[in-house]
């Protein structure tokens, strides 16, 4: 989200928003001679809610809840995003306190607005509204671009967010990357919705856990264990994942499964009590070992969510690029190229220098992978 603060030196209200790479700023208006700090602060500070309230519908889309019956989490939060069209008004009109009460909107965007705007009103100044007004358009725009697949401008703030759903546009983005560097470009952490780059990049770690399989004789869901023998990775959700693509779940649900669990887990939510109810059960022991009034809860083990709530996209799309960096450690242990063929190109007077073996073994395993990625498209789209 962009964030909205006060420089008491230049006397001017800033924006600040970040882009993966770090973070921009931009004046948005200098502000009138001889306002109060208080209420400046309280300007800025509700124009950081209305882009956190803004961006929510994007992080939380209707799209994403089972169902959009009347009173439903769905309706609320497609209630949520067609209040874009008051943001405006709200700015410009708020409601103000009238004989001790005061109107208050179920909406957070709008309600945020209005915070907004009744610091406008005491503040007093058109430059300062009509400035306040054009940034808001430009936020709420931002959202909207971000929503369509296009995160260019301001809209490349949502590199940075967990979304419960991914545009097809940026999986597709992402594919591509992913086929020019099976590795994981950095472009992908500064391009790319995360949420939309991990579908893309549970795709690709299916494709190089097939090739790490065929030549190595482990499963797909089991060779990640092997992995952290040579080196430490995080092998639990690369393979939790893997699991649940072997089972039949497309990437795209399988991503957007978990983060959606965390971020759930992150407001508070307790998204699946028959899930939690297993791991106690399975823990049941462990738990009555390490429950004692100074026990660390880190020592029992159990987890609400593999992911961090606090950045589950990013983080999910790491993990998922270490097992793919996990099946190329494998697969370079267990399958080198044949010796007879690199001999014979080093004794050719006419071959050009072929590189260190390390990388020609990289360069030939991101080509299979490259392979097994586009014999199984079909689970990508």
């Amino acid at each position: 989200m962009t964030r909205y603060s006060i420089d008491p030196d230049r006397h001017e209200l800033i924006a600040t928003w970040g882009t993966g790479e770090g973070d921009l700023a931009t004046r948005v208006a200098s502000l009138p001679a001889g306002a109060e700090t208080s209420v400046l602060l309280r300007l800025a500070r509700a124009l950081t809610q209305v882009s956190e309230a803004a961006w929510r519908t994007y992080t939380h889309p209707a799209s994403a809840t089972a169902s959009m019956e009347p009173n439903s989490e769905g309706q609320r939060r497609e209630e949520e995003r067609k209040s874009f069209d008051e943001v405006p008004d709200a700015i410009a009109r708020p409601n103000l306190p009238r004989d001790g009460m005061l109107d208050v909107s179920y909406s957070p965007l709008v309600e945020s607005a209005h915070r907004a705007g009744r610091a406008l009103h005491a503040l007093d100044n058109a430059d300062l509204t009509d400035a306040v007004l054009a940034e808001t358009a430009t936020e709420l725009t931002a959202v909207e671009n971000a929503e369509l697949g296009d995160l260019t401008g301001r809209a490349r703030q949502a590199v940075l967010l967990s979304r419960e759903s991914a545009s097809p546009t940026q999986v597709t983005a992402a594919d591509h990357l992913l086929e020019q560097d099976p590795f994981g470009p950095a472009a992908l952490f500064s391009e790319i919705d995360p949420t939309a780059a991990a579908v893309a990049a549970a795709h690709w770690l299916a494709a190089a856990a097939e090739v790490t399989a065929e030549a190595t004789g482990h499963s797909p869901t089991t060779l990640l264990l092997e992995t952290d023998d040579i080196e430490a990775l995080p092998h639990e959700t690369p393979t939790l994942v893997l699991g649940l693509l072997e089972a039949g779940t497309s990437p795209y649900d399988a991503v957007t499964g978990l983060v959606r669990h965390a971020l759930h887990v992150a407001d508070g939510l307790l998204p699946d009590p028959a899930g939690l109810r297993e791991q106690l059960e399975d823990l049941d022991d462990e738990l009555t070992e390490h429950a004692g009034p100074d026990a660390d809860p880190e020592d029992t083990g159990l987890r609400l969510t593999p992911l961090d709530p606090k950045r589950p996209a990013p983080d999910l799309l790491e993990d998922l690029l270490s097992g793919i960096h996990g099946c190329w450690l494998l697969h370079e242990e267990y399958n080198e190229l044949d010796d007879e063929d690199d001999l014979d190109s080093e004794n050719r007077e006419d071959a050009e220098p072929a590189g260190p073996p390390h990388d020609r073994n990289r360069s030939h395993f991101a080509q299979l992978v490259r392979e097994a990625a586009t014999a199984h498209r079909d689970r990508l789209v």
